[in-house]
């Protein structure tokens, strides 16, 4: 790309760090999707792209990137990330008078298809948790994978927050205090058997663990990578016949759901999940008014 539109994606991803307080992840994916979308300029104009070849895009030129990504299999969820991102650059880009672009607000974002949470039954949530403890590895990496997936149903996590802990922060029974997305904190309740299952990983854990090591280690000591993780679910997802969506993100749909069926209330799973909309949230009472439903029709004489 141009040295001006260079120097004017260093600031935009410096807005994000310091100002916005994006964390890396998102910080990185935002850099994938700009990448992306600079890419296919480049090819799209014939030259590498400039502040002044931004200002000049039509929204047919939005809409072919759009196409492109779309042929290249991504689907309307990702699409719509993409759009999103650029238009938050063009923002940018606008309130520090560097460019301006009208015709980007023509462009439609991709409808997403509704979806619900896919939770896994309390049953298929035991039954995973002890095919950890049955796989023919280590004992400490089986305690180690229990005591993770016993956290992220227990208490609601996401992986990321998960493996980010350290050892000082490990669950000994008094609440969790997680800085989620967007740096927003939220204090969690730690079950019992969770600070168990947590105590029983680390008596066995070889590593000499300081106060500032992570909490959950690969083989090798380093902080356990979550490509890992999601590797030994699926290993387990095969093993027991699951779904495909029984994945570590799952459990957490699980602590949500569940608590939603045991009467909790909306306002309080908000703020264990840690999200910032209600209606993020709400999502959960269809999938409990779903597993209502199918009960139901299981159960009543007269539903066949």
């Amino acid at each position: 790309m141009a040295a001006d539109l260079l120097a004017a994606a260093r600031s935009f991803f410096g807005w994000l760090a310091d100002e916005r307080r994006a964390s890396p992840h998102t910080i990185a994916a935002y850099a994938r999707d700009l990448r992306a979308f600079f890419a296919f300029l480049a090819e799209h104009l014939g030259n590498a792209p400039a502040l002044g070849d931004l200002e000049g895009l039509r929204a047919a030129d939005f809409r072919a990137y759009l196409a492109a990504r779309r042929a290249g299999g991504l689907g309307a969820t990702s699409l719509a990330r993409n759009l999103s991102v650029i238009r938050t650059l063009f923002h940018h880009l606008e309130r520090e008078g560097r460019a301006h672009n009208a015709a980007l607000a023509t462009v439609r974002s991709p409808k997403i298809p509704h979806s619900v949470p896919k939770p896994l039954s309390a049953a298929e949530a035991a039954e995973a948790r002890d095919a950890f403890v049955a796989q023919d590895t280590e004992p400490w990496v089986a305690a180690r994978d229990v005591a993770l997936m016993t956290l992220l149903y227990g208490c609601g996590l996401r992986i990321s927050e998960a493996l980010g802990l350290d050892r000082s922060e490990a669950p000994d029974g008094s609440p969790l205090r997680i800085l989620g997305k967007g740096n927003k904190e939220r204090i969690v309740p730690v079950l019992p058997a969770v600070a168990e299952a947590v105590e029983a990983y680390l008596a066995l854990c070889p590593h000499n663990m300081g106060a500032s090591d992570p909490l959950f280690v690969g083989v090798r000591g380093k902080r356990l990578n979550a490509s890992v993780v999601q590797k030994r679910m699926r290993d387990v997802r095969v093993r027991l016949g699951l779904p495909d969506t029984a994945t570590p993100h799952a459990l957490r749909h699980s602590f949500a759901t569940h608590l939603l069926g045991g009467g909790a209330d909306m306002r309080v799973i908000q703020e264990l999940l840690g999200h910032a909309s209600l209606s993020t949230t709400q999502r959960y009472t269809e999938v409990d008014a779903t597993h209502l439903l199918e009960t139901y029709r299981k159960a009543h004489p007269r539903a066949h």
